[in-house]
């Protein structure tokens, strides 16, 4: 277990547990919980969630989102067997459809104690949770899919984002305090560049641009629904106008900006006594904005996490300040060799859960995206 502390009211303690690492961050009273639970070989559904509720249950939590990859829930039998573990709770729930492969199959969940957590809904259906804790007032939204799963991409795209929309202003917040977002897209590389642009549009409408660009995820992902995408963010309010919320750049890359996508590679809060990254969806991207490594995996990897390093060294934090992370991977036979990476780096206890996804380019083979928060007195 790593422990750190200081005078201030903020601790991060982690715990790592065979298949289910937690960390606990404490804000005064309240605590947020992130849970990462990778399935082992040959285990079900059913069998990690009750791993996780087991963590719920021992901290008192309430779950704030949930993502889960890998398991099937068509026809239900996955929520099914989510709710036998954790009770049928108003959360975002982002499910991401896969073969049950056990090597790209796990949850990640967010909760917290001490404080209360609130669904938020849109047209009758809980799309969020909105909850304060001491330093501002948090919301989650998950799982987001549009109504009419028969428009064109772009169409839905455009609904999504409405409901993205409507989801803070049932928050009492706007596009404006959002510093993350995910988009999962169904066949992504066919449409790509039609997001993009149905997203900058959407952007341009809220002068986005001349604020805040979210960081941001973006892959492939397919939904039991058979929607052309599924989407989710985070959105902060602080409660002291004295909190600096802003863009962070790669030191080992260029803007996205420079190639046409719209989100920041990271972007950083920092409250009076401790601070948050947001790390965007990072590949093996050179200077320049091209693939680097094309068919080279252990290449590939290495870049993207010499990146993401530089990214956190550049805010004073490391990986051990990581809370969450998600590895996607294009092929579920890389899962071996790219935990021989991670190991050989050693970061093999990072909270991360693995996941076969499609990444927005076909010769890209691996994607990290990294939440990481530290007490004040590390800066």
């Amino acid at each position: 277990m790593h422990d750190s502390t200081n005078e201030t009211a903020v601790r991060v303690r982690k715990h790592i547990l065979p298949d289910v690492n937690t960390t606990v961050v404490c804000l005064g009273e309240c605590q947020e919980i992130f849970i990462s639970a990778q399935a082992r070989e040959g285990e079900d559904a059913l069998t990690v969630f009750l791993r996780v509720a087991s963590v719920l249950d021992a901290l008192d939590a309430t779950v704030v989102c949930q993502q889960v990859f890998g398991f099937t829930n068509r026809g239900g039998t996955g929520l099914g067997a989510l709710h036998e573990a954790l009770g049928e709770g108003r959360w975002p729930i982002t499910w991401l459809e896969g073969d049950t492969e056990p090597l790209c199959a796990g949850t990640e969940v967010w909760a917290v104690s001490s404080a209360t957590v609130v669904p938020i809904e849109v047209d009758g259906i809980a799309i969020g949770t909105v909850f304060g804790n001491g330093c501002g007032r948090v919301c989650r939204l998950g799982g987001l899919l549009p109504r009419d799963r028969d428009a064109d991409p772009m169409a839905q795209t455009r609904a999504v984002l409405d409901t993205m929309q409507r989801g803070l202003r049932a928050a009492d917040l706007d596009f404006a305090d959002v510093v993350r977002t995910w988009f999962h897209n169904r066949d992504i590389l066919s449409w790509y560049d039609n997001f993009n642009r149905v997203r900058d549009a959407f952007f341009n409408e809220l002068g986005v641009f001349d604020r805040l660009i979210p960081a941001s995820t973006a892959v492939a992902g397919n939904n039991a629904v058979g929607a052309a995408l599924t989407a989710g963010l985070v959105a902060i309010r602080p409660f002291n106008p004295a909190t600096v919320t802003g863009p962070v750049v790669s030191p080992l890359q260029c803007s996205a900006m420079d190639y046409g996508k719209s989100f920041s590679r990271a972007v950083e809060m920092r409250f009076r006594d401790h601070r948050r990254l947001f790390v965007s969806g990072t590949a093996s991207i050179e200077p320049g904005g091209r693939t680097a490594h094309v068919g080279d995996l252990e290449r590939q990897i290495d870049l993207t996490l010499r990146v993401v390093q530089a990214i956190l060294e550049s805010k004073g934090l490391a990986w051990d300040d990581v809370v969450r992370a998600i590895g996607y991977i294009k092929h579920p036979h890389d899962v071996p060799a790219t935990r021989v990476v991670l190991a050989n780096a050693g970061l093999d206890h990072l909270p991360l859960v693995l996941a076969r996804n499609d990444i927005c380019r076909d010769n890209l083979l691996f994607e990290l995206e990294v939440d990481a928060i530290a007490a004040a007195r590390q800066f």
